[in-house]
């Protein structure tokens, strides 16, 4: 029972011992009602003002009954009103501070903003597969439901940077834009995958138009609960009716008709990976054929090789803007680290910046694959297998095919032997690693920056300046 319906119990009581009170003095001292109420009164809050009349042997007895069990009930109706008071004054704040702290100890969580319909069923799916997650919700309304269900929250707006830091966004490993609205939902993927770039985010959209532009503010895969549900509904009757269930072929993920995309020389897709593929194309990659035989929805780190063919839903618009587009206005980037998370860290900031991202994961694959594409900057891990980050560098400068290829090499260690080792085997930066992952972005622009700015101008007589 919870304080408010104990407190109506007792009050309830209280009234009924007054009533017993009232009708045992007319009855047993033959009192007036407005006598009998006056006695039961004095007697139960026990203040000690003379009888109406003197009482019998009877009366005192019955008066000594009723100061009992009145005495009683009124201790167990003042201390559930104390209690109540107590609870609602302190014990709030006590369980803010014990959310945020069970809160600050999540790792690899899962963070869920917005508490609809949809984040509620979100929720007690992750509950009931024991993953660890937290809701993000401003409601006052929903606070009550998630108090209920026991699970922990942020009372606060989730498009905000301090709230996602709070939630601990820095080490989750998913998120889901669950938002009443697709520009919130949008703007929500976009600060998400500023804050941690290798978030998986899995974003809601009510409009078929918006989710595009969700899924390039930085969403991973965006869902239509109406248009899901539609379709589900749509084919359980076909299949209960006996029918022959319709092909769909509105996906809303991508509103497009999948298309076969060949990748053969020059195509700079060559070398890259599906989803680093994907994301060029603007498109999702749902089937590979290669060598004869097709593959459906395929390994996204598989390396595209000459005469591969891509199934990709979407991403015509993207498509047209390649062909439209110069192969030379493509920035590439060649990533060597053996690392996975930070390779997928990195892809993701160097697409964001407007490169194309080539990916190695030792030494030797990160020559073959600077050599093969001599692309106009390198990014390279000092420890790396097979070959060291300053070995590589050695063997790059070594090929004429890459020598305006910018060598950026990154390191744990701040020596300054490490750096001039690095820059003797023909790195042309070394950069410290750092929390700031952006930095490296920031180092490569600027050493392509510092390389335009060098490069001879060719004057009008055809002089070299």
């Amino acid at each position: 029972m919870n304080n408010r319906n104990r407190i109506a119990v007792l009050m309830s009581l209280c009234l009924l011992v007054a009533a017993i009170g009232t009708a045992g003095f007319m009855a047993v001292e033959h009192y007036s009602l407005a006598e009998a109420l006056y006695m039961t009164v004095i007697t139960l809050s026990t203040v000690g003002f003379s009888e109406v009349r003197p009482l019998s042997g009877t009366g005192r007895l019955f008066t000594a009954g009723l100061i009992v069990v009145g005495f009683v009930s009124l201790a167990l109706a003042s201390h559930a009103l104390v209690e109540s008071l107590l609870t609602r004054v302190w014990s709030g704040k006590s369980e803010v501070r014990k959310m945020k702290r069970k809160i600050a100890h999540l790792r690899g969580h899962h963070i869920i903003c917005g508490y609809g319909r949809v984040g509620a069923a979100a929720a007690e799916r992750l509950a009931s597969a024991g993953t660890s997650f937290m809701v993000i919700e401003s409601s006052p309304d929903k606070i009550d439901l998630l108090q209920e269900k026991g699970f922990l929250y942020i009372q606060n707006d989730a498009t905000r940077e301090s709230v996602l830091m709070e939630a601990g966004i820095k080490v989750a490993r998913g998120l889901l834009a669950l938002l009443d609205s697709d520009p919130e939902n949008l703007f929500l993927a976009l600060t998400a995958r500023e804050m941690n770039p290798t978030l998986h985010i899995v974003a809601r959209a009510d409009e078929c138009t918006s989710e595009k532009k969700i899924i390039r503010a930085g969403a991973d895969t965006v869902v239509s609960p109406f248009a899901v549900t539609g379709r589900q509904i749509a084919e359980d009757l076909l299949q209960a009716t006996g029918q022959v269930p319709v092909e769909d072929t509105c996906q809303i993920t991508m509103d497009a008709e999948p298309v076969w995309t060949a990748v053969d020389e020059p195509s700079d897709l060559i070398g890259c990976t599906i989803e680093a593929a994907a994301d060029r194309l603007g498109g999702k990659v749902i089937g590979l054929r290669r060598d004869g035989s097709d593959v459906i929805y395929p390994d996204m780190e598989t390396r595209l090789r000459t005469g591969d063919r891509l199934l990709l839903l979407g991403g015509e618009e993207s498509l047209h803007d390649d062909r439209a587009e110069p192969q030379s206005a493509v920035r590439k980037v060649v990533i060597v680290d053996d690392n996975p998370v930070i390779l997928r860290l990195y892809t993701r900031l160097f697409q964001k910046a407007g490169f194309l991202p080539l990916t190695a994961t030792d030494g030797q694959e990160g020559v073959e694959r600077i050599v093969e594409h001599a692309p106009c900057v390198a990014v390279v891990d000092f420890e790396l297998p097979v070959l060291s980050g300053i070995e590589l560098c050695r063997q790059v400068r070594a090929q004429d095919r890459c020598r305006g290829t910018r060598l950026v090499l990154f390191t744990g260690s701040n020596h300054p032997g490490t750096r001039k080792s690095a820059l003797a085997a023909g790195a042309d930066e070394v950069v410290v690693k750092s929390a700031d992952a952006g930095e490296i972005i920031k180092t490569v622009e600027r050493v392509l920056a510092k390389e335009a700015c060098e490069e001879p101008v060719e004057t009008e007589k055809g002089a070299v300046a």
